[in-house]
Parts: C-alpha cells; sequence; structure tokens
C-alpha cells in the first residue's frame, strides 16, 4: 500500500518522496493466500511540502471470484529535493 500511494505522491510532487505517516489504517478483512491484490490510490490533500494519499487495497478471491476491499488508510508523504530536505511541492499539476 505503501509503495502505491508513493506512486501517486511522486507523479504529485514531480520528484521523490518520502513516507513520513500513516492515519487511519482500517483493515476490514483478512487477505488470504492466493488472493489478488489490488490498491487504489489518489490524492487527498496537497500542503506546502506534503501530499496525503488515499490508499485501499482490494482482493479478488480465486476460488469464489468474490471482489471486495480489505484494507484502507491515509499515508502523507513529504516531497524531497536531491539534498534530501523537504521542498515545496508545486501549486497545480502540470499537463500530462
Amino acid at each position: 500500500m505503501d509503495i502505491a500511494g508513493g506512486v501517486v505522491a511522486y507523479e504529485r510532487a514531480h520528484g521523490r518522496v518520502a513516507t513520513i505517516g500513516i492515519e487511519a489504517m482500517k483493515f476490514h478483512r483478512p487477505v488470504l493466500i492466493g488472493d489478488e491484490v489490488s490498491c487504489w490510490a489518489w490524492v487527498t490533500r496537497v500542503g506546502n511540502t506534503s501530499i496525503a494519499v488515499r490508499v485501499e487495497a482490494w482482493v479478488r478471491r480465486r476460488v469464489t471470484g468474490e471482489v471486495f476491499r480489505v484494507t484502507e488508510g491515509v499515508f502523507t508523504y513529504v516531497a524531497i529535493g536531491v539534498d534530501r530536505r523537504p521542498r515545496q511541492v508545486p501549486k497545480e499539476a502540470l499537463p500530462a
């Protein structure tokens, strides 16, 4: 989940980010051996140097094909520069 959130934060920050916190992590159901796991992540807040990303993990049960959310949380990342110090997040996303 941290990697999924980190990818989204990296894209929004237009560069390197580091995880600084995880808030409101909820475990709804267990992930079983053989489950196919997918993570969905999106930006919920952008600060001066930080980015909050909501991440949900969903599974598809191999045996039954049932699909449902198993875990969710809010991950906070800080944009970091080449000097490994916090840097400002660009105010708007660059065009794709």
